[in-house]
């Protein structure tokens, strides 16, 4: 580890196997909390190469425990975090939304390192339960239509960096991470990062996949589909730049989807919206990330899987979805 922390503070990269040797070795609890904190603290202050994030991938893939969820052609909608905007919980409810819509969901997620309430505080908070038994998890995802897999739970290498990532505190490329390391290798996607960098690395190697995929950033910096200005999604298919006028509707303010800085808080507003009771521009908002994941797995345009998105949280459908979980979480 020496060898290459004294490498990478003089500005080297380092290659993907080498990427995916630390992490196999992190996982072997082969060095102390020190060099892991460096190594982390490393890749702030340097952009991270398309080989080290390859790598780092691969060895959380290689690592994890997989769950054969294939049978559902699920999709899997999830934002790197770390882009500093303290949303409401967007992407989960967006999760909830599609599922409603009749289209299935793994959703990975975690508990909140640099905001103030990840997915995975937010679903735990309204009695979701975190399990890594599959059948639990495809009776889940067929009735509700979404199963959650809490990543600690599949990720059992990365135990010996959830403490040093508590303490930081601040986005590490483990952020980078979340969204590629799905347990269920989901053959569809809809990712969003914090930065255009970021995206074109995420471009890079889903092209090298077969997955259905959108990733999405809101140019204000935001890590989904903001309607606060323009976005641009590269997807399998296409680059394009989406803006609120595409989807026939209104641009909002920042402040209008600020989300709560407490659990207890992020929890309210993610009750009222998806009980059909958000404001305008909530509900926009969520529709219109759900509308592309709807979009993404149907394979139709973006304005038509916002309509249905809108009717799966407006009927209740995607209430429902929420309650059936919560109940055979019971």
């Amino acid at each position: 580890m020496k060898h290459l922390l004294n490498r990478l503070i003089n500005h080297e990269n380092i290659s993907s196997e080498e990427a995916k040797s630390v992490l196999v070795n992190i996982s072997k609890g082969e060095y102390n909390q020190s060099q892991i904190a460096s190594f982390l603290t490393v890749f702030m202050m340097r952009s991270i190469t398309l080989e080290e994030l390859q790598g780092f991938r691969d060895a959380l893939l290689e690592l994890c425990i997989p769950i054969d969820l294939s049978e559902f052609n699920a999709i899997d909608l999830c934002g790197t975090g770390g882009d500093g905007k303290d949303t409401f919980n967007i992407s989960t409810l967006s999760s909830f939304v599609t599922a409603g819509a009749g289209v299935k969901v793994a959703k990975h997620g975690n508990y909140g390192v640099s905001s103030a309430c990840g997915s995975s505080n937010v679903m735990e908070h309204l009695g979701i339960k975190f399990t890594s038994n599959k059948s639990f998890l495809q009776k889940s995802i067929d009735q509700a239509g979404i199963c959650v897999l809490h990543a600690p739970l599949f990720h059992p290498a990365m135990k010996n960096v959830a403490p040093i990532r508590r303490e930081l505190g601040v986005k590490t490329f483990f952020n980078m991470l979340g969204p590629m390391v799905n347990p269920s290798f989901p053959k569809n996607q809809m990712v969003g990062v914090f930065n255009l960098e970021l995206q074109r690395l995420y471009g890079y190697l889903y092209q090298n996949t077969d997955k259905n995929y959108s990733i999405i950033h809101a140019l204000d910096g935001y890590d989904e589909i903001s309607l606060t200005g323009n976005t641009k999604i590269i997807s399998n298919t296409s680059e394009t730049m989406l803006t609120p006028k595409d989807l026939d509707v209104e641009q909002i303010e920042q402040n209008a989807i600020f989300g709560g800085n407490t659990i207890k808080s992020s929890a309210k507003i993610f009750l009222k919206v998806i009980s059909g009771k958000g404001t305008e521009a909530q509900n926009n908002v969520v529709c219109a990330n759900a509308g592309l994941a709807i979009a993404t797995v149907k394979q139709i345009d973006h304005i038509q899987g916002f309509e249905i998105a809108k009717d799966s949280l407006l009927s209740g459908k995607a209430k429902s979805s929420l309650d059936k979980l919560i109940e055979l979480s019971k």
